[in-house]
């Protein structure tokens, strides 16, 4: 999720002999100039390239370990029963995202979330043919980390926490029979909207940005990203307080996981998840072509 190849520290600029990722990595004269390097808009020929292929390879394996390490975060800390177990799934969620962040960063740029792929094609930073590779990559990890997760977990978790999938609205046990529990579609579907576009906005900028990016670091863009999320995963879980509703899901490619593996209610609302994050990667796309080149890197 830490953008496409466009974070790098002052050690990799200098020493060309490390591993460096295979998404659009600027050359140096670029780097003088302080051009941005644009992708071509469709890039047939990256479908035919073996760099960008095995960078999917990583999108993959990322994404699964990813689904399957925040699946079991959610699971165990509700199982805890904790006071706060918002707080701390949140606090978990932040450092597991960081450190994928930064495993998968040099092989791939470190997306494993078609909202960052999605926004690196809408911003001009990757192809259309590179975004699809990438983001069928990440669909195919988050089945398997689903698949993962079911193999280790028992039966009755499986069925009380339908594997950490995301949710809109569940059937639950009533007074009258079952009732439909849950949010609202339209204000599930503003929530994703919104912390979409403040995930975009607030970290994922920063990887985007070749010179804020080198300032800050790449460990530290990582760990901000991570942080950001754990908030928004936080603030989504909290500011609703409806049981029934999982939260927003701020990655499409987790949500489909449990939803072709558990199947079931799993799929009521999962339109919400792709929709609401593509509505916020078209206005942070909108954002960033609004701002004058000369105001993007004032300092």
């Amino acid at each position: 999720m830490a953008g496409d190849g466009i974070v790098e520290d002052e050690e990799s600029f200098y020493d060309r002999n490390k591993v460096q990722p295979f998404a659009s990595t600027p050359t140096p004269w670029q780097l003088k100039e302080g051009k941005e390097p644009k992708a071509s808009l469709l890039g047939v020929e990256e479908l035919f390239s073996l760099e960008v292929w095995r960078a999917s390879l990583a999108e993959v394996l990322g994404t699964a370990v990813l689904v399957f390490a925040l699946d079991t975060i959610v699971i165990s800390t509700l199982q805890t029963e904790k006071e706060t177990p918002n707080l701390v799934m949140s606090v978990l969620i932040a450092f597991a995202v960081a450190i994928l962040l930064l495993a998968t960063y040099p092989i791939s740029g470190g997306h494993i979330n078609p909202i960052v792929t999605f926004a690196a094609l809408l911003t001009g930073l990757i192809s259309i043919s590179r975004a699809a590779i990438f983001i069928l990559a990440q669909c195919v990890g988050g089945i398997l980390g689903a698949l993962a997760l079911k193999a280790v977990a028992n039966s009755g978790i499986e069925r009380t926490y339908s594997l950490a999938g995301c949710t809109v609205t569940i059937v639950a046990p009533g007074l009258h029979g079952p009732t439909v529990i849950g949010l609202e579609t339209s204000q599930a579907l503003w929530l994703e909207i919104i912390c979409s576009f403040v995930f975009l906005f607030a970290s994922v900028w920063m990887a985007f940005d070749r010179r804020q990016a080198k300032a800050v670091g790449r460990v530290m863009v990582c760990v901000i990203l991570g942080i950001v999320l754990g908030l928004l995963v936080y603030i989504s879980t909290t500011v609703t307080a409806t049981k029934g509703y999982g939260g927003a899901g701020l990655n499409p490619a987790r949500c489909l996981g449990p939803a072709v593996v558990r199947g079931g209610h799993l799929w009521n609302g999962h339109w919400i998840f792709w929709t609401g994050p593509a509505i916020g990667c078209a206005a942070f796309a909108l954002y960033v072509k609004m701002i004058p080149s000369e105001h993007t890197h004032s300092y």
